[in-house]
């Protein structure tokens, strides 16, 4: 495992119940779950949560009847999806290294999970992202939105910003169209940062 994806497992592995009680407590947005829902649940075949945490999503998309498989780096993470939703499939991987074959999957799920890499690594899990899909297969990415591609201390480990702008420019670059684009400003209270969410085909 690289070293970045290494400190980012350790970071959240430190803090696993108290994210697991902050995701119970802090349900997706109604918007964001119809965007998702919107891209991931319209052509047969597998769904992979990529960076799922503790699966709430995976079994989100499983409860309308789509065949999502959640990875997570984080070891704690895994083992409370599985417990908290048997029957779900839920496994340890990296976004640098899918363990399913070339073109395997209709859609794929990075919800908040690549914010933790570096500007120059970017590029090289997006390949991989698309490397999965199939042709005409969907990726949906949440992400925290702002003016320039720059580094901020977030409440696990640093992250950063990415203008929605240059992010599907990325994406283009991958071998994606961008197809739907949600926007939410941030709040003037601790922790509520600026959002965004980008669908894409992949072309």
């Amino acid at each position: 495992m690289d070293p970045n994806t290494a400190a980012v497992g350790r970071a959240y592995g430190a803090v696993a119940d108290r994210y697991v009680e902050l995701i119970r407590t802090t349900p997706t947005s109604d918007d964001d779950l119809a965007l998702i829902e919107r891209h991931l649940t319209i052509r047969p075949g597998v769904v992979l949560d990529a960076g799922c945490g503790p699966g709430h999503l995976t079994a989100h998309l499983r409860m309308l009847g789509v065949a999502a498989v959640g990875f997570d780096v984080v070891p704690a993470f895994v083992d409370h999806a599985r417990t908290a939703h048997p029957g779900g499939r839920y496994g340890l991987a990296s976004l640098r290294r899918l363990p399913v074959p070339d073109g395997s999957v209709a859609g794929v799920l990075a919800w908040f999970s690549l914010i933790h890499l570096p500007p120059d690594d970017l590029d090289g899990v997006l390949a991989e992202l698309r490397r999965a899909l199939a042709p005409a297969g969907r990726l949906v990415v949440g992400f925290f939105d702002g003016a320039e591609v720059v580094p901020f201390d977030h409440q696990v480990t640093t992250a950063w910003y990415w203008p929605a702008d240059v992010l599907s420019e990325r994406l283009g670059r991958a071998g994606f169209t961008e197809l739907e684009r949600r926007c939410r400003p941030g709040v003037d209270e601790p922790g509520h940062r600026p959002q965004a969410a980008l669908a894409a085909l992949a072309s």
